[in-house]
């Protein structure tokens, strides 16, 4: 019996290796990374043990070339595609608007808001073939809280997600294709390395009504889902995962 074909962005780490893993359990899978490759192929070999057929698909979400390549990859490697996991994204450094560059927000907004609906873009077309899919779009509770003094480019960006979400939602919720947007919470992963900030996870605990971080794994358990038929009379929604902040 043939499974279905889910292709999950930034995946060689994180939240989106963490869905990978536990989608290895129900689908084949398309595993993009950028630059992580040792970390992909590790992914790839996780969720191999679980059944899964799984390829790897370097590509940038910021150039319109990768998309378009990466997408001819799964169009060759499988019959269709039935799931989107839209959660490639960077942060930059902590810093304020006023010390914000131009090239950091160019690359913010390519990255996190033009890629992932380029990508999106890419699999309504061929999820409209089916007259079937679902998406969930990795948005993040700075989307609401506007990550002042820290990253409010993001935050911004994430915010665009979310009315991205519930657009496309309207557009193709008739053609079968449902689309949400999940906020993650203070997740214990690399992105506050990245931030420049690595211990900004513990730091923010005690301000979570829970009084601790998540884990990916639980972010994964709800993004699996609202891409379920559990979930099947769910679109144009956005869940919090945030342990109540």
């Amino acid at each position: 019996m043939s499974r279905p074909v889910l292709l999950i962005t930034g995946a060689s780490a994180g939240i989106g290796a963490a869905c990978a893993r536990l989608a290895a359990e129900r689908y084949d899978i398309a595993l993009n990374y950028r630059s992580d490759q040792a970390g992909a192929e590790a992914v790839k070999a996780d969720c191999e043990t679980q059944g899964a057929r799984v390829i790897l698909c370097r590509a940038d979400v910021s150039k319109p070339e990768d998309i378009t390549a990466m997408f001819a990859q799964i169009d060759a490697e499988f019959a269709g595609l039935d799931a989107l996991i839209n959660n490639a994204g960077i942060v930059g450094q902590t810093a304020r608007v006023t010390d914000l560059s131009y090239a950091r927000m160019r690359e913010m907004f390519d990255v996190n808001v033009i890629g992932a609906i380029l990508v999106a873009k890419e699999a309504v077309l061929r999820m409209q073939a089916r007259s079937k899919g679902a998406i969930v779009n990795i948005s993040s509770a700075a989307a609401r809280l506007g990550s002042a003094n820290t990253y409010v480019d993001y935050a911004a960006s994430k915010a665009a997600i979310e009315t991205f979400s519930k657009g496309l939602s309207d557009e193709v919720c008739a053609q079968g294709i449902r689309v949400n947007a999940l906020r993650p919470g203070i997740i214990e992963t690399g992105i506050h390395a990245k931030g420049g900030d690595p211990d900004r996870a513990a730091r923010f605990a005690s301000s979570v009504p829970m009084q601790r971080t998540g884990s990916p794994e639980e972010v994964a358990k709800g993004v699996l889902w609202l891409l379920s038929d559990e979930a099947s009379y769910v679109t144009g929604t956005v869940l919090d995962v945030t342990g109540g902040r």
